[in-house]
């Protein structure tokens, strides 16, 4: 039976001022040498919600957020949300064309960004025709349309702006998908949508307001933004933000001294974490309780390897994607299975499905379609995109899947990843599975290349482990130590070795960039 969620709050703001009334002096953002207290956060989405309102800011605006990791970002969500318009945390790694088109999709009049991008910004406000763009640092210039974040704070702690009084159902947040196939596309969340996500991993990671939480991948991707960000804010707790991701020994030292609880990352991050050679003292001292892992597979020698070292913390794998505010399903401190996504989390369901979305049975493969309050209102002006995606209240995740007898989901891998050699399904993670078991590989993906006597086989492209003496690593090396692992039909037909693979921010592997790799060389 799926579990009926409570909410507490109808919107961020109510959350943010019943903190502020609860427990004013907790310190619930730290960032460098600075220490923001509940009081003080609520004084400041108060004091830049005043200034929105002031520049014009109307109910259903919607402001794109260009930045890095920073209290900024965090602040500018909250008096967005407390106007009644809705933010769009932007992936501050695209390109001009692509903010263009994103900008001009969500009919933005407003952008918020930082001057670490004014090279992909500069120009966009009249190619986009914003009316100002508000620059949370340096500005490359002052002017009518340009003004600065600081400018807005400055003298005013409180305002007389009076909150949208949004409610659960109505719209909050945007989340532009990667756009891997064709345009990106506005993944509509709703209030309702974000909190079922912060209630059900609040109760499965038993988080207390002790808890602390740090956040060092991009604020912008949406399982950074709910499970790490506003999360902590839900359950008052803390957040450590680090600015950048580099070097990750700055990460490392801060874990310490900061007294992080709970460490999100992504399975690039920890194998490189366990590949390193952490000091003694790292071990010793380290108050992680929790490592939270999505975005990818975790291999089982991983999560071994966290069992053995760290002996006082779990390692818990889950799965999302953005159109489920994101988490989806998550193992649990109870149980955990190798490879599994978990279970799904409260008051969500998942069933896996065929073609012709009838459930199939426990152990068989078919896609993934999950159903609760974590799915998405829908994409933003694509009606038939919405329509393809969510049939009857289910969603379609594009991800082939299986569920055991005791319901713990695995993913098997995405549908368009799917390859078709003779009429036979070839799934690329499981051939991926077994090369980076080699001892020689760091890291592989595998894509299907056209082919006129099968139909398509599997091409792979590995990253080789750095001590490896690398002449003597050879495609019928990687060939012949496959053949005991799989079948004739699944060993790649070509191996490619590659410094590094393309991928998003997250760590997930761009495939089509593969895939375009492949056809370029077929026409030179």
């Amino acid at each position: 039976m799926v579990e009926t969620l409570k909410y507490p709050y109808k919107n961020f703001y109510e959350m943010l001022v019943h903190n502020a009334d609860t427990n004013p002096h907790k310190k619930v953002i730290l960032v460098d040498d600075l220490n923001i207290s509940n009081k003080e956060l609520l004084a400041k989405v108060d004091a830049f919600a005043y200034f929105l309102d002031a520049l014009g800011t109307k109910d259903g605006d919607m402001i794109p957020i260009i930045a890095p990791n920073c209290y900024e970002f965090i602040v500018s969500v909250f008096a967005i949300c407390k106007l009644g318009a809705v933010a769009v945390p932007l992936n501050n790694m695209l390109k001009q064309d692509e903010y263009r088109y994103i900008l001009n999709d969500c009919s933005a009049k407003f952008l918020i960004t930082s001057d670490k991008f004014k090279k992909e910004i500069s120009g966009l406000r009249e190619i986009a025709g914003l009316d100002k763009i508000i620059w949370i640092d340096d500005a490359p210039a002052l002017d009518e349309y340009n003004i600065l974040f600081s400018d807005m704070q400055d003298g005013l702690s409180q305002s007389s702006v009076l909150p949208a009084n949004k409610n659960l159902d109505e719209l909050a947040v945007i989340f532009y998908t990667s756009g891997t196939t064709g345009n990106p596309k506005g993944a509509m969340l709703s209030y309702r949508n974000i909190f079922s996500n912060m209630i059900s991993g609040s109760m499965l990671f038993k988080v207390t307001t002790k808890d602390r939480f740090i956040v060092y991948l991009p604020m912008f991707h949406a399982f950074t933004f709910t499970i790490m960000t506003m999360l902590p804010i839900f359950t008052n707790s803390s957040i450590l933000i680090i600015k950048k991701l580099h070097p990750f020994s700055n990460i490392l030292k801060q874990t310490l001294l900061k007294r992080v609880t709970v460490f999100l990352g992504v399975p690039d991050v920890y194998n490189a974490l366990i590949r390193a050679k952490l000091p003694w003292y790292f071990l010793w001292f380290n108050s992680i309780r929790l490592f939270i892992s999505g975005a990818s597979a975790l291999s089982e020698d991983t999560l071994n390897k966290y069992t053995r070292v760290f002996k006082r913390a779990k390692m818990l794998e889950g799965y999302g994607l953005s159109e489920c505010s994101p988490g989806v399903s998550v193992n649990t401190l109870e149980h955990q299975r190798p490879y599994s996504i978990g279970k799904p989390l409260p008051g969500y369901e998942v069933k896996i499905v065929n073609e012709d979305m009838v459930e199939v049975p426990r152990g068989e493969t078919g896609e993934i379609i999950v159903h609760g309050d974590c799915v998405m209102m829908g994409y933003l002006n694509n009606e038939e995109k919405t329509k393809e995606t969510i049939c009857n209240g289910w969603l379609k995740t594009g991800d082939m899947g299986k569920m055991d007898e005791d319901g713990f989901i695995y993913i098997v891998d995405r549908i368009k990843d799917l390859i078709i050699s003779k009429g036979i399904n070839i799934y690329p993670r499981q051939i991926e599975e077994a090369l980076t078991h080699l001892p020689y590989i760091k890291t592989s993906a595998v894509v299907g290349k056209k082919d006129s006597k099968n139909g398509e086989v599997p091409v792979a492209f590995v990253e080789l482990e750095d001590n490896v003496d690398r002449k003597s690593i050879t495609q019928l090396r990687v060939k012949n130590d496959l053949k005991d692992k799989l079948a004739n039909f699944k060993i790649p037909r070509a191996v490619h070795f590659v410094d590094n693979l393309p991928k998003t921010a997250t760590g997930k592997v761009l495939k089509r960039v593969l895939k375009e790799q492949i056809k370029e060389e077929e026409q030179i």
